[in-house]
């Protein structure tokens, strides 16, 4: 059995981490920590989760988490996670983490993008990004794995076979994005709140989302052999937020490098993914609901007015968190890859 710690165990994510690996035969959940005050129990944090895990939520030391975990899934936010994980990591512990800490190779990126020092520079050539479908083999024997943001593995999953074949042009790239309401976090701000984000759709953060590096980053390498090095991916990336609770629905378009058809667009994506477990490609458009409660990406393609058109889905708490969290643990460890998933 792997022991397991979930740091910052209140949140959205930490909710659906602790119902996977509650039904995961190799696991036990030895320890949640909160940075809140007092020792509240799980039941009280996670209603949906009464009777199922007999554990507080405690403030603890990093060298007490280290004494009781062999893995640890690390939900705080940027900052605040690489200064733990960096002590966890020194202690003998395996780390999957949920913040952009160790996402981004380049701690100038980093700290420009999310305005604070990195708190452990050195072991960024360290980490693995977390994305299976195009990194497994380096997550296997990975200790730290940057598990990614919930809309670049949209984009990503996406555009990544159709940029290693060369069929869209790296430079003309768009990506389109609508996320649920729980891809902001639980912690209450005002333009969250039921009158706010009911029944209204908003674009935010236009040119400037803190997730727009990573997207750059991971399609840069998959285009690597078609493009000159001295001429970085630039995705014009726009999110929205849509009033619903969960789920992302991407719509990402890119312009031929020749004649191009549906069907080969669709090939290219069915040849890419025809072993994943967690990919579908699909001939009718995807919604949302077809993924929502499990850590499927469902995806198809459309040729129009001479650009291709890919529609991605995912639930942005499991295939964009933590089932993907899960899929890359059990692969740092040797299970099954669907093991809890399916």
């Amino acid at each position: 059995m792997i022991r397991v710690a979930i740091l910052g165990a209140s949140g959205y994510t930490a909710l659906e981490l602790c119902r996977l690996l509650l039904r995961h035969p190799e696991v036990e959940i030895t320890t949640l920590t909160t940075r809140q005050q007092g020792r509240p129990s799980l039941a009280e944090v996670h209603p949906a989760l009464a009777g199922r895990l007999d554990l507080a939520l405690e403030q603890l030391t990093t060298a007490e988490v280290a004494e009781r975990a062999d893995c640890v899934f690390s939900c705080l936010p940027h900052g605040a996670s690489a200064a733990a994980v960096a002590a966890l990591l020194d202690a003998g512990c395996s780390v999957v983490d949920f913040s952009a800490d160790y996402r981004l190779r380049d701690v100038l990126v980093y700290e420009a993008t999310y305005g604070v020092t990195h708190p452990d520079p050195e072991r960024l050539p360290q980490a693995v990004y977390g994305l299976p479908e195009l990194y497994r083999e380096r997550i296997k024997s990975a200790r730290l794995v940057a598990n990614p943001g919930c809309y670049p593995t949209a984009a990503i999953l996406a555009l990544a076979p159709l940029l290693r074949t060369n069929l869209i042009g790296p430079d003309t790239i768009i990506v389109d994005s609508k996320s649920g309401v729980s891809g902001a976090g639980r912690q209450p701000k005002p333009n969250l709140h039921f009158p706010e984000c009911n029944e209204n759709v908003t674009a935010y953060s236009v040119g400037s989302h803190r997730h727009t590096p990573e997207i750059d980053q991971a399609l840069c390498e998959m285009a690597s052999d078609h493009r000159e090095a001295d001429k970085p991916i630039r995705v014009l990336f726009v999110p929205h937020l849509i009033p619903m609770d969960r789920g992302i629905l991407s719509t990402c378009y890119g312009v031929p490098q020749g004649e191009t058809s549906r069907e080969m667009v669709l090939d290219t994506l069915s040849d890419a993914y025809q072993n994943e477990p967690f990919i579908r490609v699909t001939e009718s458009l995807p919604m949302t609901k077809q993924v929502v409660g499990s850590n499927f990406c469902d995806l198809t393609a459309r040729v129009v007015g001479g650009r291709v058109v890919v529609v991605s889905v995912i639930d942005n708490l499991l295939k964009g968190a933590s089932g993907a969290a899960v899929q890359n643990f059990n692969l740092m460890h040797g299970f099954p890859e669907t093991t809890a998933l399916l």
